[in-house]
């Protein structure tokens, strides 16, 4: 299967919420296949395969879409 991204590396990170907790989150760095490196944060809800991937597929798309103009 030949993605849009190749992740180069996950960093959880967390940080206070709006309503006063402490949340988790997930720092993807990603390479698209133009060659951008970005990152893209995922909520903790949302940091599982399935999830994920569209998300990361949708933004390194996007950004070669940019990349290209």
């Amino acid at each position: 299967m030949d993605r849009a991204y190749k992740v180069l590396k996950i960093d959880e990170l967390t940080r206070l919420s709006d309503t006063g907790g402490v949340e988790h989150y997930y720092r993807h760095t990603i390479k698209t296949r133009g060659g951008t490196v970005l990152s893209v944060d995922i909520s903790e809800k949302d940091f599982t395969a399935e999830k994920a991937a569209p998300i990361l597929s949708k933004r390194a798309t996007d950004a070669d879409t940019i990349l290209a103009l």
